[in-house]
């Protein structure tokens, strides 16, 4: 069996800046780790890997420092890892990411199942994963939370649709996006990770390797939503300063309680 799962490194902090012009995040010099939901993915392929046998391939999409997650993901147990980088790949929006991950995946081969997390923690539109699906024209499943039965054959899952637990069975090849629920993600091995070199081979991949090389498809030039303007939120609380003891802010503090009735 041939798994792919799709993986991100995403900012390790919310203090992210916005470049003002593209309205993208800034991301240099940013502390960064994986998406947190691609590790739930990644703990779902190793598990159908072990009950099915196959191959787990890691695909990122991101600049050279985006090696990182890949290099994690050898450590937990992937067997391949290739990273999308190219600069005409930048400023994409979901349309445009989904695109490139979808033209990466047919670059690298035929798969049986392709596994993303439900959304990324920089993005939260939870879109990349079924646009994937639609680009490949594979069906697919989303906010799966439990996987009930694997066969050499498909899937058969359970679906966490907010107000409804829903049971659907998807034939190979496909592609399923992942909840928070499904499985405990495992810490990545010291053994494994002297076992493999120092630096294992990692596939890159540019735009000069698509089978599309039409660069309007791709980052800025091939999002249809952009941001046209980007302003902080103007803030409501009234900024007041005391002065006195212990015992005398605390009299201020639960006189301001108590006029706002945020006291009983």
């Amino acid at each position: 069996m041939k798994i792919l799962v799709c993986i991100k490194q995403v900012p390790g902090t919310s203090n992210v800046e916005v470049n003002p012009e593209t309205g993208v995040l800034i991301r240099d010099g940013v502390e960064s780790k994986m998406n947190p939901y691609d590790l739930y993915g990644l703990e779902t392929a190793f598990r159908l890997k072990e009950q099915l046998g196959g191959t787990i391939t890691a695909l990122s999409m991101g600049p050279m420092q985006s090696k990182e997650v890949l290099l994690e993901s050898f450590y937990m147990g992937a067997d391949k890892g290739c990273l999308l980088s190219d600069r005409k790949f930048g400023g994409a929006d979901v349309v445009a990411t989904s695109y490139t991950l979808a033209q990466g995946a047919k670059r690298l081969g035929d798969f049986d199942l392709i596994v993303c997390g439900k959304q990324t923690t920089d993005g939260d539109t939870a879109q990349v994963g079924p646009e994937m699906a639609e680009h490949l024209g594979i069906p697919h499943v989303t906010n799966v939370i439990k996987i009930l039965v694997a066969d050499e054959r498909g899937l058969t899952v359970q679906m966490n649709m907010e107000e409804t637990i829903e049971i659907q069975r998807v034939p190979y090849p496909c592609l399923i996006t992942v909840d928070k629920d499904i499985y405990t993600p495992r810490l990545p091995s010291y053994k494994r990770k002297m076992a493999i070199s120092e630096n294992p081979e990692i596939k890159i991949l540019t735009l000069k390797d698509m089978y599309d090389t039409n660069e309007k498809n791709y980052g800025l030039s091939g999002s249809p939503t952009q941001v046209e303007r980007i302003f902080p939120p103007e803030s409501n609380v009234e900024k007041t300063s005391f002065e006195g003891d212990g015992k005398t802010l605390a009299k201020i503090l639960y006189g301001i309680l108590s006029e706002k009735k945020y006291l009983r």
